[in-house]
């Protein structure tokens, strides 16, 4: 079969697109024909040789695809030849794997795509990744917490957009913060109400005069950095603000401080990392079968950016990196 392989870290050029024996599955296990394959941002941290879960080298990276299964195993009872699935590396005791035609994996760790009337379109399957962090933010991390308005910053990435869509699906008001007229309208196009734009203004200010004042119940925010701290004046009474990246580093300031600056204020902090999920995978498996139900019934739709043969993955993450990217970046094996 053909794959992307690394035998080294470093920059995109160490994707190497090779030959490498077809995995045989085994009695417990079975092998999945790709259709699609999701670029993530852990692959990026794979290849650079940064990722806390770093696969043993040479590796195949990859944590999500979508595909058909072709072969199984003597003991499986569960997934047909035939079946449409969803694969997440996630699921797996190595998070990679994806880049490659063909991936042998185990049968109680790959999810049946719902079968329904015109089939669900597996381009669609494959971008799920997202859904599943953006599904655990607005339900698993809120823990109970009661929320009608939702400030989703990096409205236009990739998590981002989910959270929009997922947000707008439960019936929640939902304000963009992007960072251009451009990301603004596909943030719009998502389902968000109101797009802020944060080189046009503080956002705790614009949020408050969408909000007449009141402020918004939940703010996602995956930046952190010297400006997160503001965002607590963005927060109703008893609001909460949740950390869930770094992209701009650790956050800069008293916390304390920024929830009590009003004093009629109660807010509250969190910061969510999907890896509290690592072993909790009935919580996994309860969030992806919501997910696939959700697409199957139209919920949602996962904004397709563009579509890249798996041979050019060097090119695919120099795409990623650059920034443009809105919605999924998906390969074609």
């Amino acid at each position: 079969m053909k794959a992307i392989q690394i035998t080294e870290t470093g920059g995109p050029d160490v994707l190497k697109y090779v030959d490498l024996p077809t995995p045989k599955p085994g009695p417990n296990e079975v092998l999945v024909k790709a259709h699609s394959i999701g670029v993530c941002m852990p692959e990026i941290y794979v290849r650079k040789g940064v990722y806390a879960w770093m696969p043993k080298l040479p590796a195949i990276p990859g944590i999500e695809m979508s595909g058909t299964v072709v072969e199984t195993g003597r003991n499986c009872t569960k997934l047909k030849v035939g079946q449409n699935v969803f694969v997440c590396a996630r699921e797996f005791a190595e998070r990679a794997n994806c880049y490659a035609e063909y991936l042998a994996g185990p049968e109680d760790r790959i999810y049946p795509v719902p079968e329904v009337s015109g089939g669900i379109d597996l381009e669609q399957v494959a971008g799920l990744a997202n859904y599943q962090v953006a599904w655990h933010l607005l339900n698993s991390a809120t823990k109970g917490f009661q929320y009608d308005s939702v400030l989703v910053v990096a409205a236009a990435g990739g998590v981002g957009a989910a959270l929009v869509q997922l947000a707008k699906a439960y019936g929640k008001r939902v304000i963009g913060v992007v960072s251009s007229p451009e990301r603004g309208a596909f943030a719009r196009a998502q389902g968000a109400d109101d797009i802020i734009d944060r080189k046009q203004g503080d956002v705790a200010e614009q949020t408050l005069k969408l909000t007449n004042g009141r402020g918004v119940d939940l703010i996602l925010d995956c930046v952190g950095g010297p400006h997160m701290i503001k965002l607590f004046d963005a927060l109703e009474r008893f609001g909460l603000l949740m950390l869930y990246g770094r992209i701009e580093g650790s956050p800069a300031g008293n916390l304390y401080e920024a929830i009590q600056k009003k004093p009629w204020r109660s807010g509250a902090f969190r910061y969510f990392t999907i890896h509290t999920l690592d072993n909790w995978p009935e919580l996994r498996a309860k969030c992806t079968h919501d997910l696939l139900r959700m697409l199957s019934e139209g919920k949602f739709k996962v904004p397709i950016y563009d579509r890249i043969p798996l041979a050019e993955a060097a090119r695919a993450h120099r795409v990623f990196e650059s920034g443009v990217v809105m919605g999924k970046l998906l390969m074609k094996p």
